[in-house]
């Protein structure tokens, strides 16, 4: 199998389908438990980390504006941290789509473009589109996707490992 830019697509595709998976069960476990939605969205693993909403934003967000930059292609609006389940749901399958309409070809040639981000206020780095992309994006979308399951895991929620390849393997 050969690895390239375009791959990482497929790849982000299939952690919204994870995101989506690991939501349907924490709402349903929370229906179940008397948990109303707003308060499954505010579970944290520790009061100084940010709620579940924050997690699925950055999965998100990441998930679609990185695969757009790196493709030169126009970031979608990213979204907030305070929607209710029915807008996460409708920002996972948006996002989806949007990954559905980049093409390999708006990848090709793009490994070493430099692409400069603002990160926060007081960091601007350029770095190689490929390696924001392999990198930086793909580890965030992992570790707050990773952050999903653990509070859904820490409130009772009964998923496992296999959960998180929802659209296969």
């Amino acid at each position: 199998m050969t690895v390239s830019l375009f791959s990482f697509v497929d790849l982000y595709r299939r952690q919204l389908d994870a995101a989506a998976h690991l939501l349907t069960k924490g709402a349903e476990f929370a229906a179940a438990n008397g948990v109303s939605e707003q308060d499954m969205l505010g579970w944290r693993i520790a009061e100084d980390m940010h709620p579940l909403s924050f997690q699925l934003m950055v999965v998100i967000n990441f998930s679609r504006s990185w695969p757009a930059r790196v493709a030169d292609v126009a970031i979608p609006e990213a979204i907030s941290a305070d929607l209710d389940l029915a807008a996460y749901r409708a920002a996972i399958t948006d996002a989806k789509a949007f990954l559905a309409t980049i093409t390999a070809d708006q990848f090709a040639g793009r490994e070493e473009a430099p692409l400069t981000v603002q990160l926060g206020e007081t960091m601007e780095p350029t770095l190689p589109a490929g390696q924001w992309l392999s990198v930086f994006a793909t580890t965030n979308i992992y570790f707050h996707l990773s952050m999903v399951y653990a509070i859904l895991r820490m409130h009772g929620v009964k998923i496992g490992k296999m959960d998180l390849f929802a659209a296969g393997i």
